[in-house]
């Protein structure tokens, strides 16, 4: 006798041909819920083996991001189809029903492929067993958004706007409710813009690239965008950034060679604005980035303080834990009394994780005044007050960039804040006290949730008489719609960039 499910099993189906595009797709959606895994970092290295066209690499982005960015949504209306709740079926079906559940909400794929189609994976992933179950949920699905004509708040039962505005936006803009209620807070409870920056958690995001200060400028980017056939743009704000509407920014030759790299807008405004905010006394020319992992900002404020004219590129490397005390000092002579970051300032970036500190390595290689050093923020191997500018971007929820991280939002709980927001709290009180009087600290987050935010900073400089809080507007005069001060939050909806805090904050002197 023939083993079950081999061509000689009478009545046997073929193995099912499943469109790799899809299949791709599942399997960042098993990968995500299976084993942890970041989206944004899985799906680029799925892609970049696939030889698959560029058509079918943005179908796959499309099914992968939508489908996790959605996924409460669509749990909720596969639970109306099915006799069972969506939490009790086998997992590598669930996510081919999440899947099929997309295309026929969200997708222009006729609902007949759409359903035959996740079928098809089905039977390719889970075997034959399941077929006839998902059959008959993609096509009760099917008929209830023709039905419905798509509308979310009738096809999930969603709560009136008039009496529940919290919960039917949670519904309608596949949030949970919490970060609803965050984001309608910070926004002063207007509703309308609530709407908005919900609605832009869902849109494509733009790849945003920096063009690092030193190595190449924005109108080299800008050129090469386009001998590549790219659709690009100058950023709205930061002079060093491009904006590119789709396509794989690894294809031009400065993100390749590690002139430029892609950066939100949101954190080069961050460094950029602590490299402009004038500290009062001489300058001991010393930046620190006390949480530098991956090295991005770390890399720009890098090239905003080296001067090259004289100096060879070097790359950088990781120091173990027990650096001296001090790195070394700059041969040049310290900038002038209340100058911006300038030629002969010298980069220590710190990061207690050892993969994290590879990375920052590889963004600051090249640059000949810059250390990185594995070391915890909280205990920095300096002595205090021996920085003049000190970046503090902490560890957070990531609220601010769920457009670019799809699972996020289903992964995060309010519970988190607890672990979080003492770690803030610590890593800003070591910032102020690793930075000398008239230094100045740049405390940031990708994250508007206010325990993460305007909290920490009150809370902390609520305890230290040697601490002022600047308005931090006055760093980026070209961006506008930054709200009262003296904080500054930036909004997808807004800006186009991830949702990015700061606060800057100066050492007082005695």
């Amino acid at each position: 006798m023939s083993p079950a499910g081999s061509p000689g099993t009478r009545g046997a189906r073929p193995p099912a041909a499943v469109d790799r595009p899809r299949r791709l797709a599942w399997e960042v959606l098993r990968a995500v819920d299976e084993r942890g895994s970041y989206a944004n970092l899985l799906l680029p290295s799925l892609l970049a083996g696939s030889g698959l066209p560029a058509r079918d690499r943005g179908f796959v982005t499309e099914l992968a991001y939508g489908a996790l960015r959605a996924q409460g949504t669509l749990d909720g209306l596969l639970d109306t189809a099915t006799s069972r709740p969506v939490r009790d079926i086998d997992p590598p079906l669930r996510d081919a029903l999440r899947l099929g559940a997309y295309q026929l909400l969200r997708t222009r794929v006729p609902a007949r492929a759409a359903v035959a189609s996740t079928v098809d994976l089905v039977r390719a992933t889970s075997g034959e067993r399941p077929v006839r179950f998902a059959n008959a949920v993609m096509r009760r699905v099917a008929a209830r958004i023709a039905e419905s004509g798509g509308d979310l708040a009738q096809l999930l039962g969603a709560p009136r706007f008039d009496a529940d505005p919290i919960g039917h936006l949670a519904v309608v803009n596949a949030h949970p409710r919490w970060i609803v209620e965050v984001v309608a807070e910070v926004l002063g409870d207007d509703l309308d813009e609530t709407r908005a920056a919900l609605a832009a958690d869902d849109e494509r995001p733009a790849v945003h690239l920096v063009a690092r200060p030193g190595r190449t400028d924005r109108e080299r980017l800008l050129a090469e965008a386009a001998q590549e056939g790219l659709v690009a743009a100058p950023g709205l704000y930061s002079p060093f950034a491009v904006r590119l509407d789709g396509g794989d920014p690894g294809r031009l030759p400065t993100v390749a060679s590690g002139l430029a790299a892609v950066q939100d807008e949101g954190s080069q405004l961050v460094a950029l604005a602590l490299a402009r905010t004038a500290t009062v006394g001489r300058d001991r020319g010393l930046t620190v980035d006390l949480c530098a992992g991956p090295g991005g900002k770390a890399a720009l404020l890098a090239g905003l303080l080296t001067d090259r004219s004289g100096a060879g590129p070097e790359p950088a490397s990781v120091s173990e834990p027990a650096p001296p005390s001090e790195p070394a000092p700059p041969s040049e002579p310290a900038p002038p009394s209340g100058a911006v970051l300038g030629a002969g300032a010298s980069l220590l970036a710190l990061e207690p994780r050892a993969t994290r500190a590879g990375l920052v390595a590889r963004s600051l290689a090249g640059e000949p005044r810059a250390w990185v050093v594995r070391a915890d923020g909280r205990a920095a191997p300096l002595p205090a007050g021996s920085a003049d500018r000190v970046l503090v971007d902490v560890p957070c929820t990531g609220l601010g960039a769920l457009r670019r991280r799809p699972e996020a939002r289903w992964r995060r709980i309010p519970g988190d804040l607890a672990a979080l927001v003492p770690l803030q709290s610590a890593l800003l009180v070591a910032a102020l006290d690793l930075v000398r009087p008239g230094g100045v600290v740049a405390y940031a987050t990708c994250s508007p949730h206010p325990a993460e935010t305007v909290e920490v900073v009150r809370q902390v400089t609520g305890q230290r008489a040697d601490t002022s809080v600047l308005d931090a507007r006055l760093a980026l005069p070209e961006v506008d719609a930054l709200g009262s001060g003296p904080f500054v939050q930036l909004w997808p909806h807004r800006h186009g960039t991830d949702a990015m805090f700061m606060a800057l904050l100066r050492r007082n002197q005695n």
